[in-house]
């Protein structure tokens, strides 16, 4: 591999700009609800959020870039980051409050605060943290992108790339909400309903991923041109990366559903009390 890729670390002002002005701000607002309250934003949930902005910067700054238009289990491995670790880890940092609270100006605050309670903005965010809604974002996010024509269109062209990140990963947001339900989220489905939920999104990931493993051409023409890496041909390429996807996604989706399952397994059910006036007190 050339050592000019291995080294072609990069530095977008616009994508490490906006990282780091994210991560001021939530700093900002999470010292900020620490000082009134400790418990509700322990450390472990900032570590979280910068985790995600980490590896949002790797997925999008490190040679990864640089080789997504050459091997695609590269560019599978980029795709992973932006929708299976960055997304999630975002979510347990619970960052909404912390960013409106870390916003520099008092009226800012005030202002997007009051922007949020509109109602009609309530719908779009209530709509949007709807289970449903992450099922179908996350699908159509997959698949579509994954048909080679729009996926050769995102590798001839830069801005078209830069559009199919943003949707892997703002439906990979909408999909992960509901599972990870960020402070001070409530959520819409029973807790239990999400270990089919996150199973349904693996058989998605399973099947897409089982076209390029099984796949006897190679689907998207550009790896055919471009020079061998790793010495891979392209249809072994992408073998890879279709199998990469398969183990990585199937541990993405499935380890999470193990957790809720056990997490609902081991609640306690609530304890009927019964009083001398006959009413009865769920404790």
């Amino acid at each position: 591999m050339p050592a000019s890729l291995l080294h072609s670390w990069s530095l977008p002002p616009v994508v490490t700009l906006g990282l780091v002005v994210l991560a001021i701000g939530y700093l900002r607002g999470w010292r900020s609800i620490r000082g009134a309250d400790a418990s509700l934003l322990p450390p472990w949930r900032a570590g979280a959020f910068l985790s995600g902005l980490g590896f949002i910067w790797i997925a999008l700054d490190s040679p990864l870039d640089a080789l997504n238009d050459r091997l695609l289990t590269a560019h599978m491995l980029q795709h992973m980051l932006l929708m299976m670790v960055a997304p999630p880890l975002i979510l347990l940092g619970a960052p909404l409050i912390p960013i409106v609270r870390g916003l520099p100006a008092v009226g800012a605050r005030k202002r997007v605060g009051s922007c949020l309670g509109l109602p009609w903005i309530q719908r779009i965010g209530h709509a949007f943290a709807n289970p449903v809604s992450g099922a179908v974002a996350m699908g159509l996010a997959m698949f579509v992108w994954h048909t080679p024509s729009l996926y050769e269109l995102a590798l001839r062209s830069d801005s078209w790339h830069e559009v199919e990140h943003a949707t892997f990963f703002l439906a990979s947001l909408i999909f992960w909400w509901p599972v990870v339900l960020p402070w001070p989220s409530r959520g819409q489905w029973p807790r239990w309903a999400m270990v089919p939920y996150l199973l349904v999104a693996d058989l998605q990931n399973t099947a897409l991923a089982a076209i390029l493993t099984f796949s006897d051409r190679v689907l998207y023409p550009s790896y055919s041109d471009a020079p061998r890496l790793l010495g891979l041909s392209a249809l072994q390429d992408q073998v890879a990366a279709g199998a990469f996807m398969w183990v990585a996604g199937s541990v993405a989706f499935i380890v999470p559903a193990v957790g809720v399952a056990v997490q609902c397994l081991s609640t306690k059910p609530a304890t009927v009390l019964q009083p001398r006036g006959g009413y009865a007190i769920r404790s």
